[in-house]
């Protein structure tokens, strides 16, 4: 499927509040799009993912990402070093010591530092790539379905990674493009304070060689199960 067919798909079955957002991370050394425009002001990786779920297409290289902690995570930015000690993360008052900070920042997921030169963001609909990963924001209603879409065919459980920070960067990105699954985040300090997320939405990252996949599933699950529940 095109990606476009696939987003239709997505929004119809799931009736999606907002648009599936493609992401790529675009490696040292590869092209960065040209016919993406770029930020005017320095952009946080959530902030770009929101402007994207309403039909926004942009590129950030690394100089313009704006959050130190998600830019270093995904590759982009060195890690300072009060990020590191927990320093600064504990000086938000989510944390009681520097030390539970620091242990959050050690065991999140991560890319190598400095191997990427930018994000790719832009409704799936729009993309002319193939994305990393998608992430859907909207109600926990709605994304509960990606649940049995993934292990309709595997069953077992989803197991959900996250923390008080990072809900696009890590857990929406990174996350599912490192392991290969879904996850879940019920957004972050961060996204909360900085972009339009609602209080009653949460995200989902899909990685993009298990989407089509996702997508066929849900089909199947219209048939009756997503139906049924909701009384249509």
């Amino acid at each position: 499927m095109e990606n476009k067919e696939i987003s239709d798909k997505l929004k119809e079955i799931l009736q999606l509040k907002y648009e599936p957002v493609a992401v790529k991370l675009v490696k040292k050394g590869e092209d960065i799009p040209a016919d993406f425009n770029q930020p005017e002001k320095k952009t946080r990786h959530c902030q770009s993912i929101m402007k994207a779920r309403t039909g926004e297409c942009l590129v950030i290289p690394a100089d313009k990402h704006a959050c130190v902690v998600g830019g270093s995570s995904l590759g982009l930015l060195e890690t300072p070093d009060n990020v590191r000690s927990g320093e600064f993360h504990s000086k938000i008052g989510m944390f009681d010591t520097p030390q539970a900070a620091a242990k959050m920042i050690e065991e999140r997921a991560e890319f190598e530092e400095c191997s990427m030169q930018a994000t790719v963001v832009c409704p799936l609909e729009k993309a002319d790539f193939k994305p990393d990963v998608v992430v859907l924001v909207d109600l926990p209603e709605t994304l509960y379905w990606i649940v049995p879409a993934f292990t309709f065919e595997k069953g077992g459980r989803v197991t959900l990674s996250t923390a008080p920070f990072q809900a696009t960067c890590v857990d929406s990105t990174i996350i599912p493009i490192q392991t290969g699954d879904v996850n879940f985040s019920m957004g972050c300090f961060g996204c909360r304070r900085t972009t339009d997320i609602g209080r009653d939405e949460m995200l989902v990252g899909i990685p993009g060689p298990i989407l089509e996949n996702i997508v066929e599933h849900l089909e199947k699950l219209y048939e009756k199960p997503i139906r049924k529940a909701r009384g249509l």
